[in-house]
């Protein structure tokens, strides 16, 4: 072979080689991204977020794990899908939501209830994981009349003002569309601090305080409650249960599928029902059935 020759020739084999690197290093990469989203032992890993304070749907226990009814009935989901690893990731709300609309996480809990607005965003499965009580606070010397939220609309009572991105906004709204001869005046607000909604009821300067049954217990009833002062003052009226659900991404269509489907054999089961009288101390879910 002539010099010129060679030479092109082993300039020509220092580019392939240096091209087949660089593919290397590209297939490598690549393999590393994907194997990031597989446990040790083959299985897909699943991020589930909650939040790490909401007493007893989803919260941090003093040892530090992950505990509260969701994350209770996601553990039972999970042994139910075993090709998939679940990781449960302690957040705050707005990580939470942010993280499993962008894929940060895969799914998340958070006692949240579904609105046409997030069903835009999120993956609601069919079936519900838990359920909430919502009602009203209002006066205790106003409890002789007043006995459920038809009866504070009829009187014609004023409502906390309720922050429009809040789905108590939307709980009313509904309302108004099922009593169209006594809506309740929803007055639209940014959030406050709650103290201020138990002062004003007090004060008189609205009639009631629309808000779950869980936040009244602790913020009033409570035996360490920072508002017991106002117990004797205030009394809380059912209005109705409302389902609970898990937020799935958008993309991970056949995650919730199978959520769904062990959530449905949950239920059957009897298991859920038993999830709810450890961490409720009574079944909520037959609520969801009374008008």
């Amino acid at each position: 072979m002539k010099t010129g020759k060679l030479w092109k020739a082993l300039i020509l084999a220092g580019i392939m080689g240096i091209a087949g690197g660089l593919a290397g290093c590209g297939g490598e990469k690549a393999d590393k991204g994907a194997s990031a989203a597989v446990s040790s032992n083959g299985k897909k890993i699943v991020k589930i977020a909650h939040t790490a304070h909401y007493f007893p749907y989803d919260y941090v226990d003093d040892k530090n794990q992950s505990d509260g009814m969701e994350v209770a009935v996601m553990k039972e989901v999970a042994k139910k899908l075993p090709r998939y690893e679940f990781q449960y990731v302690p957040t705050s709300d707005d990580d939470l939501l942010i993280g499993v609309e962008s894929g940060k996480y895969d799914a998340g809990t958070k006692g949240i209830w579904k609105t046409p607005a997030r069903e835009k965003k999120y993956i609601f499965p069919e079936n519900n994981i838990a359920a909430s009580v919502i009602g009203v606070t209002i006066r205790s010397e106003d409890a002789d009349k007043i006995h459920s939220l038809e009866d504070f609309a009829k009187a014609g009572k004023k409502l906390v003002p309720i922050a429009p991105q809040n789905a108590q906004y939307q709980v009313i709204k509904d309302f108004n569309t099922a009593h169209p001869d006594s809506p309740i005046n929803l007055e639209a607000s940014e959030n406050f601090q709650v103290a201020d909604a138990y002062s004003w009821v007090l004060e008189g300067r609205y009639n009631g305080y629309l808000s779950i049954e869980l936040a009244y217990k602790k913020n009033v009833t409570a035996p360490d409650a920072a508002y017991k002062d106002y117990k004797n003052k205030l009394t809380y009226i059912r209005y109705k249960a409302l389902p609970t659900y898990v937020l799935v991404n958008k993309n991970d269509k056949e995650l919730a599928r199978q959520i769904n489907q062990a959530l449905g054999e949950l239920k059957k089961e009897g298991k859920i029902a038993e999830l709810e009288k450890q961490y409720f101390g009574e079944e909520i879910s037959p609520l969801l059935d009374q008008k």
